[in-house]
């Protein structure tokens, strides 16, 4: 077993020690494995998806621009937490400079937020082809749907640079042993020696905005699109459709509660144990499922893959 003292000798008064599997070294060569296949799996599902619809011009709508600009995200998501996790597991070592914890944390806000966003935007924009077919093109354009990333990014990064900057003024107390794997919000504020009540007043303002708000604008496009579906005459179209509402609503109660579970209660209440299982599934499980649920099944992007390797063979796919 890693002893904590003898981690706490190694660093510096500047560093963080993320020791969230540290205490199960048996377990962890089983840890270093799944984390790889998993950060592998996300990565290729992603790329692949990315490199269909950039190559293929027959994928250039607004749907299949959405999903790419989730692709990235899901991609940039995981280089920004597993690549460290594994690092750590395989090196035994688990410090992080101050700095490279707040730049972690950054990231991880921003992508999450930006996964947020771009979830309500994909379920619009399956509202409006399903629900109001004849005005889709007028309604999503390709200006429309410009702004609609562009106001996604930069709400994401506006929300994430406040907070950071704030975390950025805190003083820590002695210990800087942090038991998690990554640098995560509700930890830090546990080892913070400063008054943190503003900064939670403003993350529970921010996850309203960016967790409540998202989440009933999926909610309510998918109660749109079953009302639409449950009048489609065909029980084979009512089946399809319902499998893939009833796939993608999975990813986003995944995704939502996971985050919710964390993020939705004070700082004194934070269970490490709970907050780490819970990080596993919205930092590693759903931007790895994201590529199957809402690509990887579809028969179009299927195709594009097949001509871009096949060179045209599978054109009939």
């Amino acid at each position: 077993m890693v002893g904590s003292s003898s981690i706490t000798n190694e660093t510096s008064i500047s560093d963080f020690l993320l020791l969230g599997f540290s205490q199960h070294p048996e377990q962890q060569p089983l840890l270093f494995g799944l984390f790889l296949a998993v950060y592998l799996v996300t990565m290729l599902g992603n790329l692949l998806i990315i490199l269909a619809i950039s190559s293929d011009p027959r994928l250039h709508t607004p749907m299949y621009f959405f999903l790419a600009n989730l692709s990235f995200t899901d991609t940039c998501f995981s280089c920004a937490i597993v690549p460290k996790v594994l690092l750590n597991i395989h090196t035994q070592h688990y410090t992080i400079s101050h700095t490279g914890c707040l730049v972690q944390m950054f990231f991880f806000m921003e992508l999450a937020l930006l996964d947020d966003f771009l979830l309500a935007v994909m379920a619009y924009d399956r509202y409006v082809a399903i629900c109001l077919p004849l005005h889709y093109t007028t309604i999503m354009g390709p200006q429309r749907c410009l702004l609609l990333v562009a106001a996604s990014w930069l709400s994401s990064h506006l929300l994430a640079f406040s907070l950071c900057l704030l975390m950025s003024q805190f003083s820590f107390c002695t210990s800087h042993a942090i038991p998690h794997f990554f640098c995560d919000v509700p930890p830090l504020l546990k080892l913070a020696c400063s008054d943190t009540h503003i900064f939670q007043l403003m993350m529970f303002a921010e996850a309203a905005l960016s967790g409540i708000v998202p989440l009933t604008c999926v909610l309510v496009s998918y109660a749109h699109i079953m009302h639409t579906i449950l009048r489609i005459p065909s029980a084979g179209g009512k089946h399809k459709v319902f499998s893939t509402c009833g796939s993608h609503l999975t990813v986003v109660t995944l995704f939502y509660g996971t985050l919710f579970m964390v993020y939705f209660q004070p700082t004194s209440f934070y269970s490490a144990d709970t907050g780490m299982a819970a990080s596993v599934v919205y930092t590693m499980v759903t931007p790895m499922l994201n590529p199957f649920i809402y690509s990887l099944r579809n028969r179009d992007i299927k195709g594009a893959l097949c001509r871009f390797f096949s060179w045209g063979k599978c054109s009939t796919l």
